[in-house]
This record gives C-alpha cells, sequence and structure tokens, in this order.
C-alpha cells in the first residue's frame, strides 16, 4: 500500500491528484489514497471566504478551485479522477468554510464524510480512527483538524470542545496508530505556537509518524516531543516566485506488513508541473 501525503493546497484541489497521476506515470508505482493536512481552501460559497483567502484570491483564482471545479461535476475531471481512481482524505485547516463542513459533519457518524461532487474528497472527523485497507495491508491513522488558539476564542477555525472531548477518550487506548495527519503543529510550549492538544495526544498515544503543514516553514523531519514519533513538516503545496513547488511538498508512504517506509519526492518529479502547466485543459472540461 502507498500513501500520499500533501498539506495546505488552497484551493487547488486538483494539483495532488495531478501529482499523483504524474508519479505513478514516471515510477510506475500505484498510489492507493492521499492525505492532506489541511488548509483545503473548501468555500463553495465564495461569499463566506474569510478575508485571507479573499486576499489570495483576487490575485490567483486558483484560491476558488473548489468553488469552480469540484463543487460541481465538469465532465473532464470527472473522466480524469475516475481513471486515476483515488480518494483523498483531509484534516480540517483554518482556512475553510466551516458551517459547510459542520454541516456535512453532523449528517453522518461515519469517521469521514465526502465533500466534493465527485465523491473523491472526504473530511475525517477529529479524534476518530481511520482505516484504509489494501489487500493484506492496513493503515491507521487519526486526524486532528483546525488550529490551536492561546486566547480562547471559539471561533470555528480554532479546535472545539467536542473534538477535545473526542481527543481525551484516545488517552486511556492501548492502541497504536500508524500516523498522526494534522494541520497545526504540536506545541512546543511557546506562548501562542501551537497545539497544546497534539502534544498531550502524543504524550499518551503512540504514533509511528506525525505530519502536519500550516506553519510556512520548509520541510522538515525530527522527533516529536515525545521522542519516539517522527515529526514532518510537510511544505505547503504552493507554487513558489519561480512557477515550482518547493521541496519537501510531496511525501509517499509505503506501507508492507509491520514496515513503514517514507519518500521524500524528489524535485526532479514535482518540478515537471508549475504554475504555468498545471491546468491541463482535457483534464479540467
Amino acid at each position: 500500500m502507498r500513501v500520499a501525503v500533501f498539506a495546505d493546497i488552497h484551493g487547488k484541489f486538483l494539483l495532488p491528484f495531478k501529482l499523483v497521476h504524474l508519479y505513478q506515470q514516471e515510477t510506475g508505482n500505484r498510489i492507493d489514497h492521499i492525505l492532506q493536512c489541511g488548509d483545503m481552501g473548501a468555500f463553495p460559497d465564495l461569499a463566506v471566504m474569510d478575508r485571507a483567502t479573499l486576499r489570495h484570491a483576487r490575485r490567483d483564482r486558483d484560491e476558488l478551485g473548489f468553488h469552480d471545479d469540484f463543487l460541481r461535476v465538469k465532465p473532464g475531471i470527472a473522466r480524469f479522477l475516475d481513471e486515476l481512481d483515488v480518494d483523498m482524505t483531509c484534516v480540517r485547516g483554518n482556512h475553510e468554510d466551516h458551517d459547510f463542513l459542520d454541516g456535512l459533519e453532523r449528517e453522518t457518524d461515519e469517521p469521514r464524510f465526502p465533500i466534493d461532487a465527485y465523491h473523491r474528497v472526504f473530511v475525517c472527523r477529529t479524534g476518530a480512527k481511520q482505516v484504509f485497507r489494501v489487500g493484506k495491508d492496513v493503515l491507521t491513522f487519526i486526524g486532528v483538524g483546525r488550529i490551536a488558539d492561546p486566547k480562547g476564542r471559539t471561533h470555528q477555525r480554532f479546535i472545539q470542545d467536542y473534538e477535545r472531548k473526542a481527543l481525551q477518550k484516545l488517552h486511556g487506548t492501548r492502541e497504536d496508530f500508524d500516523l498522526l495527519i494534522s494541520h497545526d503543529k504540536e506545541s512546543e510550549n511557546v506562548r501562542g505556537y501551537g497545539m497544546p492538544e497534539l502534544r498531550e495526544l502524543l504524550d499518551r498515544v503512540l504514533f509511528r509518524y506525525h505530519f502536519y503543514g500550516h506553519t510556512g516553514e520548509p520541510h522538515a523531519r525530527g522527533l516529536a516531543s515525545n521522542g519516539i514519533t517522527e515529526s514532518v513538516k510537510v511544505r505547503e503545496l504552493e507554487f513558489n516566485a519561480q512557477g515550482t513547488l518547493d521541496p519537501g511538498c510531496m511525501i509517499v508512504l509505503e506501507k508492507h506488513g509491520a514496515e513503514l517506509d517514507l519518500e521524500v519526492v524528489d524535485q526532479h518529479l514535482t518540478n515537471r508541473i508549475t504554475r504555468h502547466n498545471w491546468k491541463i485543459p482535457d483534464s479540467r472540461g
């Protein structure tokens, strides 16, 4: 089993699928699922975009990719996604329409729920166990959405009380998980930075890897505060001034039985997709 991991896509919903398609063509290796670390930019109603997203959207229509390309079926995109046959599971970030996502979450008890017209993009419920199976291989993970707020504000972009309770229920579990997927990073005990709930979860539950985005920092790997879990900052999926993607924006995990191997996809591959060529007309129509 292989999964690809991306961080902040900010409306470019089609881009992770395009990168997975390219990776499969270049390597011959099948990707079975995509994981995404929040800040999807899921805004079906442009009237409720937050100020930061609106500001960026005035310069770059890509910020509106959910509204433009995934809210209603476009035949070309549908054909491309059906042929690729890969789903993407996301956690919430701080730049989403949370009213929209809250409504979908309330309609189901499932650990993840679809949000798009193609039923290819899912959002996972914070604290719910997620299980992917491919043949005999099984991958387990916990998703934690939104960000922390040291001022105790209750705006929907910040972690909610019901989500904290869901995470606290995990504290007594004796189960280990392969992955922790979050938008925010764990708290470093620096006032105003990071999510304390993540630090507490990592202290109480064993994960092999923790992936996150949000911070704008370069891709990096190191040990989490528990000294056991490998912490991986996934570089945001944003085009730089040269129109290319930065190193560490695409991670591939391969699971064979109990073995879990990590590959940082090389720029020689990701640089094949640029700001200027990633919207191929016959996959958008």
